[in-house]
């Protein structure tokens, strides 16, 4: 048994147990634990998915394949039958690799709520895993709020502030796909997309500009990097985040409460936000071993 496949094996038995405790069904593994194998290996309902970080070394000399080769190998040893898909984080040829063909879309249980995973088609899985404690914080302060999520994504944490009981949900994202995929998700967990839970197909920053305020949380994760064609603009979170914070913050009813979010290596607060609450790590979930996010809270 090599290094590698022992410490998956040890992983492995020891979160399976700590999921099924908690009635967790996809859940984080292996997250870059061996600096020698750059890999984060998750499970969605017994599949499994592998992301690859390769190192520009092992490409160069060749000895990338190799490993991912024994990566799944011994991943076939742990989880023997089950299908699994592979990632990487910086594409080749425009596809990404799928391994062991199965239905790549389904649902997954997580905190007692049902969300659509698709695991073929799209670079994430259609659940960031990492903001799990967050959105069960979101929802644990939702209820009789209205509540506002930017770069909304799947909506994930729309469904959690309507499961809080959330007088009001508003669900913005710019993809007509991630929109629908919201919707379905809201509708997964009994909360039909309307006048109590909108969702709105628009970009982020042209919606903020006249947008009408009176929300009591707002979730807001932006991207990294992005250009709009349409806007003639482009967006960077560490140069433009101060300014989408202030915007936000507009919004809000006294008292309100924000959530920023951001995975950008080497991020850094504006000066001027000094009084938001930093929460990680705290805010990352115990299966998390390496920093994926910083999280703020910010009170209006």
């Amino acid at each position: 048994m090599s290094a590698f496949e022992n410490r998956l094996a040890k992983n492995a038995r020891h979160w399976t147990k700590w999921a099924k405790r908690r009635g967790l069904e996809a859940y984080r593994i292996y997250d870059l634990d061996m600096p020698d194998y750059p890999f984060a290996v998750d499970v969605y309902g017994g599949r499994v998915h592998v992301m690859e970080y390769p190192r520009r070394a092992k490409v160069k000399d060749g000895t990338a394949v190799a490993q991912r080769d024994e990566v799944l190998a011994a991943i076939g040893q742990v989880f023997p039958g089950a299908a699994v898909f592979t990632k990487t984080h910086e594409r080749i040829g425009g596809q990404y690799e799928k391994v062991a063909a199965d239905q790549a879309v389904f649902t997954v249980k997580e905190n007692g709520l049902t969300f659509e995973v698709n695991l073929s088609d799209y670079l994430d899985a259609g659940l960031f895993l990492d903001h799990r404690d967050t959105r069960a914080r979101v929802r644990s302060e939702a209820a009789d709020k209205r509540v506002l999520n930017l770069f909304a994504y799947t909506g994930s944490f729309s469904v959690y502030a309507a499961a809080g009981g959330a007088k009001q949900t508003t669900t913005v994202d710019l993809s007509n796909t991630y929109c629908d995929w919201a919707e379905r998700n809201l509708k997964l967990n009994g909360f039909a997309s309307g006048a109590q839970h909108t969702v709105i197909r628009a970009d982020v920053l042209q919606w903020l500009e006249s947008a009408k305020g009176g929300f009591d949380l707002a979730v807001v994760d932006p991207p990294s990097f992005s250009t709009s064609k349409k806007m003639g603009r482009s967006w960077d979170v560490q140069r433009d985040h101060a300014h989408l914070i202030s915007q936000v913050e507009g919004l809000l009813a006294p008292g309100g409460t924000l959530y920023f979010s951001t995975n950008f290596l080497g991020f850094e607060l504006d000066v001027d936000l000094a009084d938001g609450e930093e929460l990680t790590p705290k805010s990352l979930p115990e299966d998390f071993r390496r920093t994926v996010h910083r999280c703020w809270r910010f009170q209006k």
